[in-house]
C-alpha cells in the first residue's frame, strides 16, 4: 500500500456561516501558491461546538477560524490563548497543535491595522486622537490594536453607554465614554474615525453622523464591507478625509493562519481583493 502525506484542511466555524468570504479568500491562496491544502466553511451550532473542535484535528484539520457567535465561546475550549485573545475575550484563529492541544489567538486586531497601513501609508495614529463607534465584539480588537500603536485618546461612543462603559473599566484611562449623541465632540479633531457597528451594512440604517465635524486630516475606515463603500466612508471622502474600506481588515487578519496552517506568508492584493467579493 503506498503512503500518501495527509493534506491540510482548514476552515471557518460560525452560525450561520453562508455569508463568509474566507473561503474564496483561502482557496485563491492555496490556488495561486500551488498548496495542497482546503479551507471549507462548517456551520456548527453552540451546542456541537466542543465536539467538533475535539474532532476536526482527528480528521486532518490543522486548524480553522471562528466567526459569531463562538468567537468567546472558544476561549474556554483552548488549551493555549495568547495575551491578546486573552485581553480582546474573543478568538477568530484555531490552531490544532501536533499533540492534541489547541492554539487560540486574535487577529482581528493586527488585520485591522495593516488594513490602514496598507491603505492609508501616511496614517500617524500617535499624532492625535482617535473616535470609535460601537462597543461590541470587533470594537475589542480595535480599541486594543490602537492603543498597541501609542494612540493618546480613544473616545468611544455605543447606543447602548453601558457597553462603552464595560470597555472603558477594561481598557483603562485612555477611553473616553461619549453618549451617542455627542458625535460632533468626538469628531473635533480626531485624526482617526473608525465605525466598528454594523450600522451602513446591507439591510441596516446607515451611521448617521454630523459629518460636517470630521477633520479633513482624518483617516476614516468603516469595518462595513458590505457594500465595500458606506454612506460613511463616502461622506468621509466628501470632507477630504482619507476612507479605507472594511474589505482590508478581512483579508489581513487571514494572513497568519493561512501561513500556520498552510507554510506559505500569502499577500494581500488587488487579485486577493477579487477573489474575496467574487459571487
Amino acid at each position: 500500500m503506498t503512503e500518501h502525506p495527509r493534506i491540510p484542511l482548514a476552515g471557518v466555524i460560525g452560525s450561520p456561516i453562508g455569508y463568509s468570504r474566507s473561503p474564496r479568500l483561502h482557496a485563491h491562496w492555496l490556488r495561486r501558491y500551488g498548496l495542497a491544502g482546503h479551507y471549507v466553511p462548517l456551520e456548527v451550532a453552540q451546542t456541537d461546538l466542543r465536539e467538533v473542535l475535539a474532532a476536526m484535528p482527528k480528521a486532518g484539520f490543522v486548524g480553522c477560524n471562528v466567526t459569531i457567535p463562538h468567537k468567546e465561546s472558544v476561549l474556554a475550549m483552548a488549551d493555549i490563548v495568547t495575551d491578546r485573545a486573552a485581553l480582546i475575550g474573543a478568538a477568530n484563529t484555531l490552531i490544532f497543535l501536533s499533540d492534541g492541544r489547541i492554539h487560540a489567538d486574535n487577529t482581528d486586531g493586527v488585520g485591522f491595522l495593516a488594513s490602514l497601513r496598507q491603505g492609508a501609508p501616511a496614517w500617524s495614529p500617535a499624532t492625535g486622537p482617535a473616535a470609535v463607534f460601537g462597543a461590541g465584539g470587533a470594537a475589542r480588537a480595535i480599541l486594543a490594536a490602537l492603543l498597541e500603536v501609542g494612540v493618546p485618546e480613544i473616545r468611544l461612543a455605543n447606543r447602548t453607554r453601558a457597553r462603552a462603559e464595560t470597555l472603558r473599566q477594561e481598557f483603562g484611562a485612555k477611553i473616553r465614554v461619549f453618549d451617542w449623541m455627542q458625535a460632533a465632540d468626538m469628531l473635533d479633531g480626531a485624526i482617526t474615525v473608525v465605525n466598528t457597528s454594523a450600522l451602513g451594512s446591507t439591510g441596516r440604517p446607515d451611521l448617521d453622523l454630523p459629518y460636517d465635524a470630521l477633520n479633513p486630516r482624518a483617516t476614516v475606515t468603516d469595518l462595513v464591507y458590505t457594500p465595500l463603500r458606506t454612506t460613511f466612508l463616502d461622506a468621509a471622502k466628501a470632507r477630504g478625509c482619507v476612507t479605507v474600506d472594511g474589505l482590508g481588515m478581512l483579508l489581513h487578519q487571514a494572513v497568519p493562519g493561512f501561513e500556520r496552517w498552510f507554510g506559505q506568508r500569502p499577500e494581500v492584493d488587488d487579485a486577493a481583493r477579487r477573489a474575496a467579493l467574487a459571487p
